[in-house]
């Protein structure tokens, strides 16, 4: 019978029509967060699509393309040394001033080339919950006790999170520990220093335009960052004629109108900025060597990862609005469920962080409103623990990346261990 195969189909049917049908269109709670969740749709597509996110899959296709796996596997892998390869992992983010969405192509990218579980989930807690800005943002706002506590709790949980992890799926990783030792020794086209320049400058892309775009940043300091960005880009240019045999006519011109646009508008730095991505795209994606294998490799995290994140970022701003404002769900109810530092202060704090997305060092200010409202300082440390280490967006990556059972386990250990720490500092600094 038809209705064997197709009841399914009309089940969502009914599901969809009776969602369109009870829409609460006219009711202001819902007109408001519906708004307030385009808005921050909108403006993480101006401040982070261009500026973190583009930047970020060229490097993690760059790391896909250019780096050996042995090299991977040698500081990372599941046989690494494990001291060096937590403590690499855990503090690696402290140069990067990224949002738990930033670094995600950034740890697909090394877990794909081999790195153990264990390792690279500490790279994805400790990356964007070790920032230095906002290290230094928190101890400024919300006192030194709570920054240098999260310092501490963002490195320290960052590889606790991660050993454990590597022990729950300890047969896995050592099945890849085998599986890799039998791989022959990959050989590099350029050496260790070349590499390093190459990803070095980068990076310094990465985080100078952001550090150079940022609202708190002065006029001299903008002006400095934006010249090293500058200089990076220059390297870059350099390198890939005489390392990556890009011909220099190509990287000329695409120089040329980046310099043209820095001279008409100069303080518009998106412009240069876009036209320096575009010509990259162009240079490399017409390239039948290498390059064009790099930026089919960064075109594909691309391709996976955005409509997930705007999608995730869309639905995070329709339950819980912007920063200062509210979606769905009513900011007293949060206020309310995390006074004081009992432990279900501290669970509430951390499991509504886990799922709530803040753009890089946003979460300082919401943090320092519910204080205002009544917030305990061990939830408000936990907060800050699991806020800027996952959210709603990046854990749709995470579970395309890592799997359900993976993904679950990671979530389950980033609120437990936050809410541990949160109240462990609630009770000796109340």
């Amino acid at each position: 019978m038809i209705w064997k195969t197709e009841w399914k189909y009309l089940l969502w049917i009914i599901i969809g029509f009776l969602v369109c049908f009870y829409l609460p269109i006219g009711n202001a709670r819902f007109d408001h967060a519906v708004l307030d969740a385009l808005h921050l749709v909108k403006w993480y597509a101006r401040k982070h699509v261009l500026l973190c996110l583009i930047p970020a899959f060229f490097i993690a296709g760059g790391i896909g393309t250019f780096i050996s796996k042995g090299a991977v596997m040698k500081y990372l892998g599941a046989d690494a040394n494990k001291v060096l390869a937590y403590a690499v992992a855990s503090v690696s983010g402290g140069i990067l001033t990224v949002c738990s969405c930033t670094i995600l192509p950034l740890f697909a990218g090394i877990y794909r080339m081999g790195a153990g579980l264990g390792a690279a989930c500490t790279f994805l807690y400790s990356g964007p919950a070790i920032s230095v800005l906002a290290i230094i943002l928190t101890a400024r706002i919300l006192g030194t006790e709570l920054g240098i506590a999260r310092a501490v709790g963002a490195i320290g949980l960052g590889i606790i999170i991660g050993l454990s992890m590597a022990f729950i799926f300890c047969k896995e990783e050592q099945e890849k520990a085998i599986a890799q030792m039998a791989l022959p020794e990959e050989t590099s086209k350029r050496s260790l220093w070349q590499n390093t320049s190459f990803f070095a400058s980068l990076i310094g892309i990465l985080v100078f335009v952001n550090c150079g775009c940022s609202e708190e940043t002065s006029l001299i300091w903008s002006v400095s960052y934006n010249f090293l960005a500058s200089l990076c880009g220059m390297a870059l240019g350099v390198m890939l004629v005489l390392w990556f045999g890009i011909k220099w006519w190509k990287v000329v011109s695409v120089a040329i109108p980046v310099v043209v646009l820095v001279c008409l508008f100069p303080g518009n730095v998106m412009l240069p900025f876009v036209a320096a991505m575009l010509g990259l795209s162009l240079i490399t994606s017409t390239d039948t060597g290498e390059c064009g294998d790099w930026f089919a490799a960064s075109w594909s995290f691309a391709k996976q990862m955005l409509p997930l994140l705007l999608f995730g970022i869309l639905i995070a701003g329709l339950l819980l609005g912007r920063t200062g404002t509210e979606g769905l769900i009513p900011s007293e109810w949060i206020a309310w469920a995390v006074g004081g530092n009992s432990l279900r202060a501290n669970f509430f704090a951390s499991f509504a962080g886990a799922f709530t997305y803040f753009a890089t060092m946003t979460e300082v200010p919401f943090v320092q409103a519910l204080i205002g409202a009544g917030m305990g300082k061990g939830p408000a440390l936990a907060l800050l623990l699991a806020g800027p280490a996952v959210s709603l967006p990046s854990l749709l990556i995470i579970l395309s990346v890592l799997g359900l059972k993976k993904t679950a386990v990671f979530v389950g250990l980033v609120i437990v261990f936050s809410t541990a720490f949160g109240m462990a500092f609630g009770y000796f600094f109340p």
